[in-house]
């Protein structure tokens, strides 16, 4: 043996040749790497997927929440009591308007902008509680009738067919009737006019799901029904229900705006944007603005809950999902 090759450190490789190609070990712990890198999407890539629309929308939401939640901050007026003094005043852009009252004011002296923003709070109450407990009662007996099969299945479905075959509107009333006006009913209402909705979706994609491999290993090394659910085909649904959810959403607002409208809603003094148009539609020739602002604030924001539920579902739906 010679002496440079004593004289090489132990667990030191042999210097190779210029040039000479890399070996094979050290290839193959590199590439792994670079291929993450490569595959690594940027923190917020999603928000290259949202066009100008669906900024404005976002906007128009965000405006309706937060004049939901702090109206009593942002409203200028308090949106109960009556001036007859400035009753029917135009807005401050038509002549005869005032800066006091920016949209106006209605038959009792009663400042419109206040009535619109305290208006958004009712809607966007009954819309959020009624949509999110839809989507659990129906979720869990989608669940329910997908996984277990066999007669729950049969009676759910039974009872969800039922259901759809009835017109909801008549159901409403007969409710409304029965329990009275109060603002429970309503968001009891909410949540039933979806829940037949959320069970046939979610029935179809559990049985889709208790036939993939993952659910059949789990199941085979002893998982009970429970957590198959649970764990396994629940975190599986979640995206499919959160665009069907922003769809109900929209709905459950035109219901209780319907509802309102002829009478069977929130009641007055409250204010709630369909009594708001009732109102207005007699004065819709004389004094367009009582109608008209109302009926422009329901427009947005449906528009606006459509529009952020097909940008949803593109996103959140592989095979739609674009670079």
């Amino acid at each position: 043996m010679s002496s440079r090759s004593l004289s090489r450190p132990v667990g030191t490789a042999a210097p190779t040749a210029a040039g000479a190609a890399p070996t094979s070990s050290a290839a193959a712990a590199a590439s792994p790497l670079v291929s993450n890198a490569r595959r690594q999407r940027p923190r917020f890539w999603w928000v290259r997927t949202i066009s100008p629309l669906v900024w404005v929308c976002m906007g128009i939401m965000l405006v309706f929440v937060t004049c939901g939640v702090f109206a009593e901050v942002i409203a200028p007026h308090d949106p109960t009591t009556n001036n007859l003094r400035a009753r029917l005043t135009p807005p401050a852009f038509v002549t005869g308007g005032s800066t006091t009252h920016l949209l106006g004011t209605d038959q009792l002296g009663r400042d419109l902008l206040t009535r619109v923003i305290y208006g958004a709070r009712v809607s966007l109450l009954i819309g959020f509680t009624g949509m999110l407990l839809g989507a659990a009662v129906g979720a869990l007996s989608g669940l329910t009738a997908g996984f277990r099969r066999g007669v729950v299945d049969e009676l759910l479905m039974f009872l969800v067919d039922a259901w759809s075959a009835v017109p909801f509107i008549i159901v409403a009333l007969a409710f409304v009737a029965v329990l009275g006006t109060h603002l429970w009913v309503l968001v009891l209402l909410a949540a039933l006019s979806g829940w037949a909705t959320y069970t046939r979706v979610t029935r179809g994609l559990a049985l889709s799901g208790r036939e993939q491999q993952y659910v059949v290993a789990a199941q085979s090394i002893g998982a009970t029904p429970r957590r198959v659910l649970l764990r396994h085909i629940l975190p599986n649904i979640v995206s499919p229900m959160i665009v069907l959810a922003t769809l109900e959403l929209t709905s459950i607002i035109l219901l209780e705006a319907s509802l309102s409208f002829l009478g069977f809603g929130v009641q007055p003094p409250t204010p709630a944007w369909g009594y708001m148009v009732s109102e207005g539609r007699e004065y819709l020739h004389t004094h367009w603005w009582l109608g008209i602002f109302p009926g422009v604030a329901i427009m947005l924001i449906t528009i606006s809950i459509s529009l952020i539920g097909d940008w949803l579902r593109d996103l959140l739906d592989p095979t739609l999902r674009t670079r």
